[in-house]
């Protein structure tokens, strides 16, 4: 597909931008005012993907919950028993949903006399000692005509710990069901696989380290969880006439969103019970990323997510000079094309001529998916911008920049506006370019949750050394500016993969070192890690004996970067000794990086 044909679609697009908003920037996490007081109804990110080992097959996930602290206990994070959860497709092109896939969920408790989710060591979803017990049923609706697919399967229960549940990720693993007709679904917690500078975005749309491609981004969803549903379908299962996908039958192209509901009426007893009824009415949806979060104003984000994307009309005003832009002329002094901003439309609306735009189809916010394009076997985190067409805005896979490639498309770095595709609007970006853990090359393809027994830190990206990221992991009090906390006698040490050993220090243009309270002379370090091929991998710290300390990441893992991250504690949760440590990835052939830490 050619840039060329999208420029020369402009002046067809500019019509069709009176019918509907444009995105901005990024997920969506507690983005509305409701929201914000619903989190077990948030959907927090949509992703719709052909992936690599099932090509014949679409992948749909759909997160809700934003931001789940792993140490939650007593009462862990679930799905809510009053709501209903839905993926929606849209397999015609009118931003109608012509075939949902509802959720609803029953949780049961069998000892109600103690304040345990599990009384024991926990070895296999139906072990008595699993005191809670989440239950879903899977309902497909076609046009109103309601299937069940699966009725009262188990939810992969909560990582309460390693104590708790040794092989956690088998676990989750065994609650995987397969569909009728081809398929499987899996629902549970999994780690929040978007990753953003999420303080700095919202403080004023800052950029810690200008223009946005030097790193110094602090991942504000690192180390947090979420609930996932993951749904994966033969394509034929989704096309409007079960057809296998063809341009020739106008039948390969898909718009998604998700979306949740409760019932109209909520009645709050005097037993402290809560009495569901009336209607069901739509709480929260997503499709393309972060509509809602930063173009929609605040009177109107309720609406929006009580809204269908056909109604998409009325958020007009909002759409055409979206604010984030005017912030990046009035905070940085770049220069973005002006209002009317009909440049996004074809990325954001319509779909991209020629690739994932369906003929005569309504502009909406839907993601849109062309089932046609292979997966690409090297992805580009840019998706479409860099080059690989079968990333975003064509679906949306794990590992795409949602914020560098948003960022960059509102500043008019694309071929559609020429003059504005230049620096520093080419280089935009957060200074986070990859998730805290890898993803998994297999089925449901997010990377386990957190465990609550790992001590929370934010991963910071504070440059690169002969192409490698430095991070440094943060707690929660760095300094107010976002930028550097200097305090003279705090270190971090790293021996690089090509063996030049450089020092990061508070003196040291490239540094930054960050403070605990409590801790005195306590580096919080990590370090982003390439995956070079699908298979095992795992992620180690050692001592200068060649002990264990603590092992940070041990799963299979898709090819890609990651940021690994150790917050000075042992496996057992103690604080190790202040020394000389060596951070190494260990896959199918033995070491495949090693990084000398000293942790001062």
């Amino acid at each position: 597909m050619s840039f060329h044909r999208l420029r020369t679609a402009i002046a067809v697009l500019a019509g069709l931008a009176l019918c509907a908003p444009v995105a901005a920037l990024a997920s969506s996490h507690s983005e509305a005012p409701g929201t914000t007081k619903d989190r077990s109804a948030d959907d927090t990110d949509l992703y719709a993907f052909v992936a690599r080992d099932a090509n014949d097959a679409v992948t749909i996930v759909g997160n809700w919950y934003p931001l789940i602290e792993p140490n939650s206990g007593p009462n862990f994070a679930a799905f809510d028993d009053g709501a209903r959860y839905y993926l929606n497709v849209d397999n015609v092109g009118d931003a109608q949903a012509h075939v949902r896939f509802e959720f609803t969920f029953n949780t049961t408790r069998r000892n109600p006399n103690t304040f345990l989710y599990n009384t024991g060591v926990v070895t296999s979803l139906g072990d008595a000692d699993l005191n809670v017990v989440q239950t879903y049923t899977l309902t497909r609706w076609d046009n109103g005509a309601p299937t069940v697919l699966v009725q009262d399967a188990q939810v992969a229960p909560y990582y309460v710990g390693p104590v708790s549940m040794p092989r956690y990720n088998d676990l989750a693993a065994s609650s995987i069901r397969n569909l009728p007709g081809g398929g499987k679904v899996f629902v549970g917690p999994r780690d929040d696989p978007f990753f953003v500078d999420l303080g700095a975005i919202f403080d004023l749309l800052t950029i810690r380290k200008l223009p946005g491609d030097r790193g110094r981004g602090v991942d504000g969803v690192s180390n947090y969880n979420v609930l996932s549903i993951v749904l994966q379908l033969p394509k034929s299962a989704l096309t409007k006439d079960r057809q296998a996908p063809s341009a020739a039958l106008n039948n390969h192209i898909l718009g998604f969103y998700n979306s949740a509901e409760r019932a109209a009426t909520r009645t709050l007893n005097g037993d402290g019970t809560l009495s569901l009824s009336g209607p069901g009415v739509q709480v929260s949806r997503l499709g393309m990323p972060l509509v809602n979060e930063v173009v929609i104003p605040l009177k109107d984000k309720d609406r929006f997510n009580a809204s269908s994307p056909a109604q998409d009309g009325q958020f007009l005003s909002y759409v055409l000079s979206p604010e984030p832009a005017g912030l990046l002329t009035a905070l940085y002094g770049i220069k973005v094309p002006p209002a009317p901003r009909n440049d996004l439309v074809a990325i954001f609306l319509t779909g991209l001529p020629g690739l994932n735009q369906p003929a005569g189809g309504t502009p909406c916010e839907m993601l849109r998916l062309n089932l046609t394009t292979p997966p690409a076997m090297k992805p580009n985190r840019f998706g479409v911008l860099g080059g690989d067409v079968a990333g975003f805005p064509n679906g949306r896979r794990l590992g795409d920049d949602i914020v560098d490639i948003e960022l960059r498309a509102l500043a008019g770095a694309t071929p559609f506006t020429p003059d504005f595709n230049i620096d520093p609007n080419q280089r935009l970006g957060d200074g986070i370019d990859c998730n805290d853990r890898p993803f998994s090359p297999s089925f449901p393809y997010l990377a386990p949750p957190f465990s609550p027994l790992t001590r929370r830190g934010h991963a910071i990206q504070i440059g690169r050394r002969n192409g490698h990221a430095l991070i440094v992991s943060a707690s929660a009090d760095e300094s107010a500016s976002g930028t550097e906390s200097m305090s003279s006698d705090a270190t971090l040490e790293l021996e690089l993969g090509d063996g030049e050993t450089g020092e990061v220090s508070a003196t040291s243009s490239d540094a930054t070192t960050l403070r605990e309270p409590g801790v005195s002379n306590d580096a919080r370090n990590g370090i982003q890690f390439a995956v070079p091929r699908d298979g095992r991998v795992q992620v180690r710290v050692f001592d200068v004996q060649g002990r264990v300390v603590r092992t940070l990441v041990d799963q299979q893992a898709a090819a890609g970067p990651f940021m690994a991250r150790w917050d000075g504690a042992r496996d057992d949760g103690a604080v190790a000794a202040r020394g000389v440590y060596f951070v190494r990835m260990i896959g199918d052939g033995g070491v495949q990086d090693s990084r000398k830490v000293i942790l001062r």
